[in-house]
């Protein structure tokens, strides 16, 4: 299991990882924009250019992120816990126990780049995502 910090911007991610991979010494691993997703036909024009993925990898350490999805009346959504495991059981039992008491925001389900993923915001008020990515 890994859990990495996920950082949620307004646009400033490529700007953002730049400057973190500089900061930090590390390399950018991944980042996609969501017009080159599957899903960019369901992205406002307007924001196809923002980063839908970004993963940057400083010394064995993640940090990722992305431009949202956030709540505008909330800017503690910016900034979410991700944990990556192996195996879907894994997955779904993580995601249960974590969303006991709190409020399931995107249901647990395959993803074109996950077999298992969800979000949830815990009974404490944090933000979640579970990853169960489909090439690791």
């Amino acid at each position: 299991m890994q859990i990495i910090p996920y950082l949620g911007f307004r646009g400033e991610c490529r700007d953002a990882f730049a400057f973190y991979a500089q900061a930090l010494g590390g390399k950018i691993v991944a980042m996609m924009t969501y017009a080159e997703s599957p899903v960019a036909d369901q992205v406002p024009a307007e924001t196809r250019h923002y980063v839908m993925h970004a993963n940057l990898i400083a010394d064995g350490a993640s940090l990722m992120g992305a431009d949202g999805p956030w709540n505008e009346d909330d800017t503690a959504s910016q900034t979410c816990i991700n944990v990556m495991v192996d195996d879907d059981a894994e997955a779904e039992r993580i995601f249960n126990a974590l969303a006991e008491g709190g409020n399931v925001t995107m249901p647990m389900a395959e993803t074109f780049w996950s077999h298992r993923f969800g979000m949830l915001t815990d009974r404490y008020g944090k933000p979640w995502m579970v990853n169960h990515l489909k090439d690791g």
